[in-house]
């Protein structure tokens, strides 16, 4: 029964009718919509690196005949071809993505040559489209190259009255040269732009070992090469984009300062940075004073790059405005996100899977390429064939024609009198009189023999795997010599933030680390210095449970290398680490150091003292010792990398500097030590294990590595209940490596184990803290010297409590020196005789 109420729909069916549950409905056409997006429009597919507006673009170009050699169109005709022929989306998109393709301050690789006002890095828009006139840029034609022989599949147009390319063959790797940006729903794609001679031989490395390693590839691609220039500071962001699909750059200004001028003059910006913009922020943060030594700012760029120069007042520190503008104008962050589309599915790639879409995409178009060329080549081959074996036939064929009542007649008695096919007999039919003479049947076998030798040529690519890889290797090549160019954007070192460096005052410090991982640094000045044997002053109140793993002294301004008892070693700078008061417990040490669970930073070189022909040594408990050069330790990541190659249960104890000529002194838990020529322990790499250093006894284990060639320093030891000595240097006899050692100390019930072992001047200063966080500063010269096999005396008066860490320094950090303490009553027990215990010269590795 139908309604005769007016707006009201007829009545439909029940049968027409499905009834369904609206969440579920709204959750499929949702997904519905997504993959639409995802696929239709904003995510670049991972082959040929292009949206398909861009693609669509080209393809609309390629077939008007708009290539590199022919002359400029208006770009309202382009948009309105791809428009009406392929991309019904309205031709400000159109138009918008073409003008992109033009900008050489967006495309490292711009895709259109364009004439006219395409918009400035000054955020002006492009003109009008009716004013505009573009063209194929040369390196676009290799994105379309063969696209008539079969070399990729074709689909019905969003009315199926044309056909388009699903991808373009691309014989260069868009994806990582021009990069891609783009929008999805629930997700998006950010990959920057590379240079195209390192992309190329990262995918022919690939090709020739496709079981490299993404690190193998860097070797070729440096970090993304941006059209704007610029500078990356510093690695790891590279390295986990390429690792992963995913990173943050920093992306920093190119700036030089002229201080003849006094002025700072950028010539680079970052990449998709607003020039115009950014020049009135400046100004604006100078106006209100937030930015202090600017006096004047103007924009000198043309058309031959960017040149803002900023003018500084007088008595200005350049340095300090430079740093102030990096930081708050000149740097900023780029994320990447490698998302592309492989087979329609959006996938996050790392660098070798980006370049092994790009080979195997590359590899179908070239065979397919490879069979419709041969196919070809084939047929041409079989018609020449023929026409030969008439002109051998010559007078006969004539003749048999000749005879003949029509054509189809003539085609069949060929046929049948010399085996012709049906194509060939027809073709020799058709032939022109002028065509058999001597001439005509030499270049007949000329193009046969040419036309065979190509039917080898392809059926050896198809049927030789390595042969298709080469013509693919050949082709990049010849895509780098026509296209490569040098880089634009430099890859600096990254050396912390150099504004937050600038503002810090240089000041020692003293740094504190916990087992529980925790964390701080305090300004060396807090702690006077105090005759030995007193008690000191907290130094960090610490949790229940924990107690100090290790202390040491640094300026705010060094570059820490920080070795663990697992064998890795982290690099920091000291301002990095939370400075806090001498009562604060620290703050947790995770994100600073990314320590493992249970590992403990057990030994501190300052980066900035060393030397390349320098060597790090070091010890490990089980009384192993190693050389390494300094230069291994150049690339530290932020999750460390391994100094040296541990034995199950062993852990590093020590590291010291040395240089080749000097003496390593040894000491063990039990008062054990042993002097050797440093050399008797070979350089070697990181991975390496070491050689054995000394013979220990019983549970007996080292606790501390020191080097000299200073002999008149002593070998400061320090023992686990506060005492400590001094001994000369001398009294410690060079021996052969791995043998027993001499007894430096008394472990008795009293001095308890040997704890650390530093070389001092009477001159120097030691700070020394107990695991329950008591801090006591004194002066080396403050504990006597005694000789080997004595007990020492108190360094530091413990209650309930136990040495953790002692640290040497030279004086003159502007703490007073001339504190007035009590001088400890403890007698100087230097008893004890210089007894040598018997050394074996083994070497055993």
């Amino acid at each position: 029964m139908s309604s005769d109420l007016p707006g009201e729909a007829p009545d439909v069916p029940a049968e027409r009718v499905t009834p369904v549950r609206v969440e579920e409905e709204m959750e499929q056409s949702y997904i519905d919509y997504a993959m639409s997006v995802i696929v239709g429009r904003a995510l670049p597919s991972a082959k040929d690196g292009l949206k398909p507006v861009q693609r669509r673009i080209l393809y609309a170009m390629h077939e008007a005949g708009i290539t590199s050699r022919a002359g400029h169109r208006k770009s309202s005709n382009i948009v309105g071809d791809t428009m009406g022929n392929y991309h019904p989306h309205g031709d400000s998109a159109i138009y918008d993505a073409l003008a992109r393709m033009a900008q050489d301050f967006s495309l490292r690789y711009p895709l259109i040559d364009g004439q006219g006002n395409f918009g400035s890095v000054d955020g002006d828009p492009p003109a009008a489209m009716r004013y505009t006139e573009a063209r194929m840029a040369p390196i676009a034609e290799s994105m379309l190259a063969d696209i008539e022989k079969d070399t990729v599949d074709f689909e019905g147009n969003y009315d199926d009255r044309l056909t388009e390319p699903t991808v373009l063959p691309a014989a260069v790797p868009n994806l990582l040269l021009n990069g891609a940006s783009g929008i999805a729903v629930g997700m998006s794609t950010n990959i920057p732009p590379h240079n195209l001679g390192e992309v190329v031989d990262a995918a022919i490395e690939l090709i020739d070992d496709p079981d490299c390693t993404v690190m193998d590839l860097m070797e070729h691609v440096k970090g993304p090469d941006f059209p704007t220039g610029a500078n990356i500071v510093g690695r790891e962001g590279i390295v986990d984009a390429y690792q992963t699909g995913r990173g943050k750059l920093r992306v920093r200004a190119e700036l030089e300062v002229d201080e003849d001028e006094r002025q700072i003059i950028i010539t680079e910006l970052p990449y998709q940075e607003n020039k115009a913009r950014r020049i009135e922020r400046i100004a604006d943060d100078v106006n209100d004073g937030r930015i202090e030594g600017i006096s004047d700012i103007r924009d000198e760029s043309d058309r031959e790059g960017i040149r803002v120069v900023i003018d500084l007042k007088r008595g200005a520190n350049a340095d300090v405005v430079r740093n102030q503008l990096l930081e708050h104008h000149l740097e900023r962050t780029f994320s990447i996100i490698s998302l592309a589309l492989v087979d329609g599915q959006p996938r996050v790639l790392n660098l070798k899977e980006m370049l092994e879409q790009f080979v195997q995409h590359r590899r179908n178009v070239v065979r397919r390429r490879s069979q419709y060329e041969l196919d070809e080549a084939e047929d041409r081959a079989h018609i020449l064939e023929g026409r030969l074996q008439a002109l051998e036939n010559v007078d006969d064929v004539v003749e048999l024609i000749r005879n003949s009542e029509d054509r189809d007649a003539a085609r069949a008695a060929l046929q049948e009198a010399y085996d012709f096919s049906e194509r060939q007999s027809d073709h020799i039919v058709r032939m022109q009189l002028g065509s058999l003479t001597s001439l005509e049947a030499a270049e007949l076998e000329d193009e046969y023999e040419k036309v065979s030798d190509e039917i080898e040529r392809l059926e050896t690519i198809l049927g030789d795997e390595s042969e298709l890889l080469g013509v693919i290797k050949d082709e990049l090549r010849d895509v780098k010599d026509e296209f490569d160019d040098e880089r634009r954007t430099s890859i600096v070192e990254d050396y912390g933030n150099v504004t937050r460096e600038d503002l810090i005052p240089e000041e020692e410090m003293v740094v504190v680390l916990t087992q529980e991982d925790y964390v701080k640094r305090m300004p060396l000045s807090a702690f006077d210095p105090q005759h030995r044997g007193g008690k000191g002053i907290i130094g960090a109140r610490l949790k229940d449970g924990d107690r100090v793993s290790k202390a040491f002294q640094a300026s705010t301004h060094d570059y820490l290398l920080c070795f663990t008892d697992q064998g890795q070693v982290h690099k920091l700078k000291t301002y990095e680490l939370p400075e806090m008061g001498r009562t604060a417990r620290g703050r947790s040490a995770v994100n600073i150091l990314k320590l493992d669970r249970d590992e403990q930073v057990t030994a501190i070189v300052n980066a900035d003292e060393l030397d390349e022909e320098e060597f790090l040594t070091m010890a490990t408990r089980g009384g192993y010792i190693k050389r390494t050069p300094v230069t291994a330790f150049d690339n530290i990541l932020s999750t460390g990398i391994r100094a040296v190659k541990l034995e199950e249960g062993d852990e590093l104890v020590d590291v010291a500097v040395t240089d080749g000529s000097g003496d390593a002194i040894i000491g063990t838990r039990d008062g054990m030590t042993i002097r050797f020529d440093e050399t008797e322990a070979r350089s070697m790499g990181r991975s390496a294990r070491g050689v054995n250093a000394i013979k220990l006894q019983g549970d007996d284990e080292v606790v501390g590595l020191v080097s000299t060639t200073d002999g008149d320093k002593s070998l400061l030891t320090v023992t686990w209940h506060g005492y400590g000595k001094r001994t000369p240097l001398s009294e410690y006899r060079v021996q052969s490596r791995y043998g027993k050692g001499l007894i430096d100390i008394k472990t008795n019930e009293r001095n308890g184990p040997v704890v650390a072992l530093e070389t001092v001047a009477p001159d120097d200063d030691l700070v020394i803290m107990s695991e329950k966080g008591q801090i006591m500063r004194t002066h080396a010269h403050e504990v006597s010297e005694q000789g080997r096999n004595t007990m020492g005396v108190r360094v530091m008066k413990l209650d309930d409590d136990w040495v953790a860490s002692v640290d040497v320094f030279s004086p003159g950090d502007g703490a007073d020196d001339d504190a007035d303490v009590d001088d400890a009553d403890d007698a100087d027990d230097a008893v004890g005789v210089d007894e040598a215990v018997g050394v074996d010269d083994a070497d055993e590795e």
